[in-house]
């Protein structure tokens, strides 16, 4: 099945699964043999629980969410079995299901994030790789910048960054570096002056330059050449 909502599209494959709502504007689409389960929530008890639950809409839930594979057990034992009638009971069951749905979304805080919330988590991490990746040798690059461009605050792109085990400042050296020891090596570019070859990768201190080159690759940028 494929939809659209919250600005978001996504597909939802066999054991996947997506948190949706019939309050706002919703495109859904698939083919007339699948079969699906939908569990329905009022929206007040949902947003009561999880004030920024709208913030997970329209994500894709892994197949291999276990908070998920327990909610469609959950969820099935109560189908098949006799009706409760006792309202504590009731409420007990009620509280579960609105509780795994917590952890199935990532709506339970950021530690619980699932797999729907990673997906988006990730494809962030490309755009930001992506931007750092076409602009680290502009001198002016920036935390803030990139954050800006593509709609995220600096903190979070930070975040995203520490997570993937490079900091932004360690990461935009490091493409810097790797583009002068190209640059260095290759013959074309013999007559250039190192300073040069420095300032075109991003560098605006040559001594700087100098220092992280020798530290990066044991030698100095003139011994690359």
């Amino acid at each position: 099945m494929t939809g659209a909502q919250a600005g978001r599209d996504y597909g939802v494959g066999q054991g996947e699964a997506v948190l949706v709502t019939a309050s706002e504007a919703l495109k859904m689409a698939g083919a007339d043999s699948n079969v699906w389960t939908n569990v329905v929530i009022p929206r007040a008890v949902l947003t009561q629980a999880f004030p920024r639950i709208d913030d997970r809409l329209a994500l894709k839930i892994g197949a291999g969410n276990e908070a998920l594979d327990l909610l469609k057990r959950y969820c099935q034992l109560l189908e098949t079995g006799r009706p409760l009638v006792s309202p504590d009971l009731i409420v007990h069951a009620t509280e579960t299901i609105v509780d795994l749905i917590g952890l199935v979304t990532g709506a339970k805080g950021e530690p619980a994030e699932m797999a729907g919330l990673r997906g988006l988590r990730s494809a962030r991490l490309q755009a930001v790789l992506a931007k750092i990746a076409d602009n680290f040798a502009n001198s002016g690059i920036s935390a803030q910048g990139v954050a800006q461009e593509l709609g995220l605050s600096a903190r979070y792109v930070h975040d995203l960054l520490q997570e993937s085990g490079i900091s932004f400042s360690e990461r935009v050296l490091e493409l810097r570096l790797q583009t002068a020891h190209r640059m260095l090596s290759q013959r074309q570019n013999g007559e250039m002056r190192v300073s040069e070859i420095a300032m075109i990768s991003g560098f605006s201190d040559v001594s700087y330059f100098n220092r992280c080159f020798r530290r990066r690759f044991g030698y100095t940028p003139t011994g690359a050449r």
